[in-house]
């Protein structure tokens, strides 16, 4: 068995983000957002009420506070003050969570948060010391082969390592940013063929073609990712077959 995990909860209002009832069947995590980048109360209830109904793994997925970029612009805040919001999301989703009789397991920050813990070694200690003060239980989910995964550790925390099976990896192991062609994959038997790769070989092909070594414990898909499903759909019909 291997672990894919998903965004979700991310439509608010009547915007609506991804396409969460069609992927809840081929996930066995789901990140949950918690309303600063997507997600609304009621979204949130209703997507921890469906991730409870499939006996998912339960994350929360604590962002930026950019509701009009969808999370994905970087953004410079005091360590205390993105301490605090983290704090804040983390705590509504174990809240929420447990009123309907469930757990929250990791904790994996969304977007340009994600992207800039694995530059920046201060702000992934502030995340997870964060996280460590809401519940020293909580796992951390962050990416495969970075910085993330030594500052968890120190924090006396567990780490999980992931990877993608819908973004390309530039030569240094970091994902290419959204903004430059090919960075998203969006046909499915490519994205299928990467998550087999990281799987079998513990390793991935770099957008440039250069082997990289990869030892992941979860992959991920993107909810709002058109092709979600379909990627979802080849990756277990390839590891059935």
């Amino acid at each position: 068995m291997i672990d894919l995990n998903c965004d979700m909860g991310e439509s608010y209002g009547r915007f609506q983000i991804g396409n969460d009832e069609a992927l809840f069947p081929y996930i066995t995590s789901c990140n949950i957002a918690c309303g600063f980048h997507g997600g609304d109360p009621l979204h949130i209830e209703r997507t921890i009420e469906k991730a409870l109904a499939h006996d998912l793994r339960i994350g929360a997925h604590p962002s930026y506070p950019d509701l009009m970029g969808f999370g994905r612009r970087k953004m410079q805040l005091s360590r205390d003050e993105l301490s605090a919001l983290i704090k804040y999301q983390v705590a509504a989703l174990i809240g929420m969570v447990e009123s309907m009789g469930g757990q929250l397991s990791y904790v994996k920050p969304h977007g340009a948060l994600y992207n800039s813990m694995v530059q920046d070694a201060a702000e992934a200690e502030t995340v997870v010391l964060a996280i460590k003060a809401i519940s020293p239980e909580l796992a951390v989910m962050g990416l495969a082969g970075s910085q993330v995964k030594a500052i968890t550790k120190a924090a006396g925390m567990t780490f999980i390592a992931e990877a993608f099976a819908d973004r390309r990896y530039d030569n240094n192991g970091h994902l290419v940013a959204r903004g430059k062609p090919g960075a998203v994959i969006g046909d499915a038997h490519a994205a299928a063929e990467q998550v087999w790769e990281m799987v079998n070989q513990q390793q991935l092909t770099s957008i440039e073609g250069k082997k990289l070594s990869l030892k992941a414990d979860s992959f991920c898909i993107h909810g709002d990712n058109p092709a979600a499903v379909a990627i979802l759909k080849a990756i277990h019909a390839k590891f059935s077959a």
